[in-house]
């Protein structure tokens, strides 16, 4: 949707470091369909539907292992975290890294502004430049620690940055920090 779009590139001009839209673009691709898993639809103002919350991060074969750090606050799970919103944010990461990114006065990780938002700035963390793929990897290692999940964030990605007749970066709106 148009909506997702426009978050993406409002997350990279917020950025912390330079970051192309499309990074982000393929990381929401690969998370939920931009906000649309489990039939949720983005509003125009950026909200999903009804949350997204993924599998309890219980131990099971392929998942870690995390007990609950948001007393089900966001994952309605008091027991074991879940991802949440259209970024796929485990509770504890979203506390660390929630952001406003459409300047309403709440930073909540099933609106897709904030969520690009926050999701921009925990890429960039400890980096300046998000623009060669050797940087782009180590940044989607540090989200998600699946080598697999960084080729697909990546390969879906490019689909968009071909795609789309879009300069890769946007101008940021605040000025960034010096490296």
């Amino acid at each position: 949707p148009l909506v997702a779009l426009h978050a993406y590139w409002r997350g990279a001009q917020l950025a912390p470091c330079t970051l192309p839209w499309w990074l982000l673009a393929g990381g929401g691709r690969t998370g939920t369909r931009p906000g649309s898993s489990f039939g949720s639809e983005l509003s125009a103002a950026g909200d999903t539907s009804f949350p997204i919350i993924g599998i309890p991060l219980d131990g099971r074969p392929g998942t870690a292992a995390i007990a609950d750090t948001d007393g089900g606050l966001f994952d309605e799970d008091p027991v074991w975290d879940r991802a949440v919103g259209p970024m796929q944010f485990i509770p504890g990461t979203w506390n660390r890294w929630a952001t406003d990114g459409n300047g309403d006065g709440t930073a909540d990780p099933h609106n897709i502004y904030d969520a690009a938002a926050a999701a921009a700035a925990y890429l960039c963390f400890g980096r300046s430049d998000l623009t060669e793929d050797a940087a782009m990897r180590a940044a989607l290692l540090s989200y998600n620690r699946s080598v697999p999940y960084g080729n697909e964030v990546l390969s879906q990605a490019e689909r968009y940055r071909e795609a789309l007749d879009l300069p890769d970066l946007p101008e940021p709106s605040v000025a960034r920090p010096a490296s």
